[in-house]
This record gives C-alpha cells, structure tokens and sequence, in this order.
C-alpha cells in the first residue's frame, strides 16, 4: 500500500482543515483538548454541523446519505478531526446500528430509522452486555417471548454507555433456549420510553457518570423492531462489533494524544533538563510512536477492506488490540510525566467555566481522570483477551 498522498487526496485534506477552521465550535474544541466534560447538547451540536454539510456518516453508502469517500479520505477526516480536538461522534447509532440496519435491516427499517440518526431525532445506546455476559456474550440471558404482534422482553443490560441520555437502544435478547447458545439469540430495537424501563447510573472510578445499568421488566417491542430474522442476531452481532472495534482502536485520538504528550515532556523538567530528554521517559515515547506509526497503516487496511465490500475478521481484532493498547499507553505517559500534580485530580476543573488558579502544569487537571477511564478501553468491545483467542482461530486454526 502507497502511504503518501496523492494531490487530489492532500487537496481534500486542505478542504477538511479548512471546514474545521470555519465550523467547529472554538469552545467545544477547548473542553475536548483540556479533558473537560461534553454534555448532551456538545456532542449533539457538533453531530448536527457534521450531518449539514454532509459529512457525518462518512462510512455509509451514498444512497443512505454518506460522501461517497474512499478509505483514505475517511482516514484523513478522522485524523484532521481528532487533532483539531473535534469531540467523537457518538458512535451506537451511526457506526453500530446504521451499517446493521443497511446490510440487514428490511426496506421500512432503513426509510424510517437511517434518516432518524443522521438528523439527531434519535440518541441509541447499546444493549449488549450484561452480568455474566460480557466477553462471553452469547450467554445472554435477556429474554424476549412473541406474545402476538409483540415481544415481551425481561432482564438486564449493564455498562450501556450514554444511556440516561438515549431514547433508543438495540438489543441482543435471547429468543430460543432449546439451541446452541449462539442461535438463539434476536436483535430488537427498543424505545427507551416504553413502560417497564428503569435505567440506573454507574458511577465509574473517574467520577464520570457515563454507563449504567438497564432493567426490563414485561416490555413489550413491536415485532416490526426486530432486525433480520429471529435466532440470527449471533450474526448481526459479530458484524457490528468489527465496527465497534475499529472505532475503540482510535488512530486519530491517539495521534493526538501523542502530540499532547510530547507537548507535555518539553513543558515539564526533571533536575533542570526537559522530561522528553530523560532517557528512560524518551524511550518509552518513541516506542508508542513507532507503534502508533505502524498502527495507521493497519487501520488503512481494514477500512480499505470495509469500502471494498468485505468484513474485517481478525485485522479488526488486531487493531483493536494495539489500538487500545497504545492509548493506555500514552495516557500512562502523561499521567506519569505530570507526577504529583496527576493525583489526585480536581474534578471541578474538568467543568466547563472552572476559575480556581491551575494546580501545576494545565495538562495536569485530567491526566489522571484520562488515565483510570481508558483502563476500559482493552476490555469493552470484547476483551482483549477474547480477541487474541479470535486471531488464533481465524489465522491459525486454533
């Protein structure tokens, strides 16, 4: 693969920077680049600027709505985008659901749901783990029985990201017990206003409140909710978290996190000399960077195989391993290269509108916040674990 740039290629690049310049909110770009918290309205406004120019779901076919870009202007975008401290696009309802319902939806689900999550009318949330299923997913326990023209669905999903805030979620529900566990299990669409929906908030170890958890008690889903067919949502899962993975992997979030760093190692001092001229610290730093270099070109491939028309398997795992890996790396780094000023954090200057005098350096207020959140980021979407025992299956026959 030619890693450089064509002309047309560094043109549309010029196109992007200059889009960014014109169109994103200054001072959401200021809360993402100092690690303060977004809320609702953030991330929906930057949703809506992207889908007004076009340039939203840059991954859908054109029919449905997407640019018609090539693998590397995707590339481009997301890089220029996450380097310019742009803040992430939710990605349940545009990068999960959407390529699902576009490669298995029927013709009524696509018309009616695919317009919905361009424009913002709905906010999805994933309803995938649960106690006792999480890297084993297939052992899901949430049960949907067709009574009529409705399922009736009971249980419980937990670390449903953004939840409190969605109004939409899309499930994996367990439809057949008499089968191998993977073939019987359905994918509904649920309305999280349905009666019998109780969501309940997980305060995770950065003080965030970012999941929860989401009991279902007798609710009753339309049967017209279901996505393809019963007993195959096994499938319909697998296809979606290629998507999911490569999203956790973050190439462009971990280019930008890399020059927050090297910033960050210039800025602080150790005995008198800059922390990037510490030997040690230096050699840790470079290595990310070469990991991170050799990261881009395998994210490359896999979104050239998705525009391609096929379905990463074991690249995407391996992406998402490396990915996740270097990311913690480098919020390792930082979290280190700020010391004491790192831990513990004021969690008051992680809110937009904080005036109290910065205690250290202005990396410092969420070196550690970032640090014990990205801890994650090796487990969800499938654990890292899981995904070197896919690699082996898939490459070796294991």
């Amino acid at each position: 693969m030619d890693l450089k740039f064509t002309a047309e290629e560094e043109a549309f690049r010029s196109e992007v920077l200059d889009f960014l310049r014109e169109r994103l909110p200054q001072r959401i770009a200021s809360k993402v680049r100092n690690g303060q918290h977004l809320t609702r309205d953030d991330m929906a406004q930057w949703h809506a600027i992207l889908n007004e120019k076009g340039w939203l779901a840059n991954h859908w076919p054109q029919q449905y709505g997407g640019p018609g870009w090539s693998a590397v202007q995707k590339f481009i975008f997301e890089n220029e985008c996450a380097i310019a401290a742009a803040p992430r696009i939710v990605p349940f309802g545009l990068n999960m659901l959407g390529p699902v319902l576009i490669k298995y939806g029927n013709e009524a689900q696509k018309r009616h749901w695919l317009p919905r999550i361009l424009d913002g009318s709905d906010w999805w949330c994933q309803g995938y783990s649960e106690p006792g299923a999480g890297s084993d997913l297939a052992a899901v326990r949430t049960t949907a029985v067709r009574q009529g023209d409705h399922y009736v669905v009971n249980g419980q999903k937990t670390w449903t990201t953004l939840g409190h805030y969605a109004n939409m979620i899309f499930c994996l529900v367990r439809t057949a017990t008499d089968v191998r566990k993977q073939e019987g299990i359905s994918f509904l669409l649920i309305d999280m206003n349905t009666p019998g929906i109780e969501v309940r908030p997980i305060i995770t170890l950065d003080g965030e409140h970012e999941v929860n958890e989401v009991f279902f008690t007798d609710v009753r889903v339309p049967v017209e909710n279901l996505v393809g067919e019963e007993n195959k949502g096994w499938t319909y899962a697998k296809y979606l978290l290629t998507y999911e993975r490569t999203n956790i992997a973050g190439v462009g979030f971990s280019v930008a996190a890399l020059a927050r760093l090297k910033q960050a190692a210039q800025k602080v001092t150790r005995n008198g000399k800059p922390l990037a001229q510490d030997p040690q610290f230096a050699a840790r730093l470079a290595k990310v960077e070469i990991d991170l270099e050799n990261m881009k070109t395998t994210n490359l491939r896999v979104i050239a195989a998705v525009a391609g028309g096929g379905v990463p398997g074991a690249e995407s795992s391996m992406l998402k391993i490396r990915g996740t890996e270097i990311r913690q790396e480098i919020s390792s780094l930082l979290r280190r290269a700020m010391g004491p000023y790192a831990a513990p954090f004021i969690e008051d200057a992680l809110q937009e509108g904080y005036a109290e005098a910065a205690i250290g350096p202005d990396e410092a207020a969420s070196a550690a916040a970032l640090y014990f959140n990205n801890r994650k980021l090796s487990i969800f979407g499938g654990s890292n674990e899981i995904q070197k025992n896919i690699i082996s299956k898939m490459i070796l026959g294991l």
